[in-house]
């Protein structure tokens, strides 16, 4: 009569085979790279939190008691005299859709062992990532220096909305600077030729899935926020 083997001894090796395959940088997914599916994991968590932040606002702005501020008002920018709405926030959305072209570029030429281009086009992925924090501190120091809106405080109607604005806007703002940071990063790996030594631009594409995924968030509050 075959004797029983315990539980623990046969789940222990399929544990250490996992955590081997794991650690040998194996594609656990079949013809996807690890790194490339631990991304998407991430993104779609990231995809739940927008969502909920999203819902939330609008849930607030539905049930708000005062009146909601005229939001082609609140980011208008003064030039020449004229009133424009909403022009700062459509270079801010220009540039964020135009690195996404770039960042696309740089995937392309990643694999094709571009390692020139790949880097220039990184850079000026980041470069367009930097022009939009730098729009965005502009805002929010208008926002809060002129108009004196607060987290807590909104003198134009409102107070949910200076919290929704600081709370969404900023938070996709911390997702670019992450963005940025990661874009030098690589893109200074790409450069030295360290991926061509390694035989695998995996961390470019990887990167990339980043970045579109910080501009589509982007349209979704620039549609839900600015234009509703």
């Amino acid at each position: 009569m075959a004797q029983a083997v315990p539980d623990r001894e046969v789940i222990a090796p399929t544990l250490r085979e996992i955590a081997s395959d794991w650690s040998a940088d194996q594609e656990v997914f079949r013809h996807t790279h690890w790194g490339k599916a631990m991304m998407w994991i991430f993104l779609l968590s990231d995809t739940f939190i927008f969502s909920c932040f999203l819902t939330g606002y609008m849930t607030m702005r539905a049930s708000a008691v005062l009146p909601w501020p005229n939001t082609a008002e609140v980011f208008a920018l003064n030039i020449g005299g004229q009133e424009l709405p909403l022009v700062l926030i459509a270079i801010m959305t220009f540039a964020l859709i135009s690195s996404s072209g770039t960042m696309a570029m740089a995937v392309n030429f990643g694999y094709q062992r571009d390692r020139r281009k790949t880097t220039a086009l990184m850079l000026i992925t980041a470069l367009f990532g930097l022009v939009f924090l730098g729009m965005q501190a502009f805002e929010w120091s208008k926002l809060i220096f002129e108009e004196g809106v607060r987290p807590w405080y909104n003198p134009m109607g409102a107070p949910q909305f200076g919290a929704t604005f600081f709370m969404i806007t900023g938070f996709h703002g911390l997702h670019v600077t992450c963005g940025v940071i990661l874009l030098l990063i690589i893109a200074s790996k790409v450069a030295r030729g360290h991926y061509d030594k390694a035989g695998d631009y995996s961390a470019v594409e990887i990167a990339g899935l980043y970045w579109h995924f910080v501009d589509l968030v982007w349209v979704f509050i620039f549609a839900f926020f600015y234009l509703w």
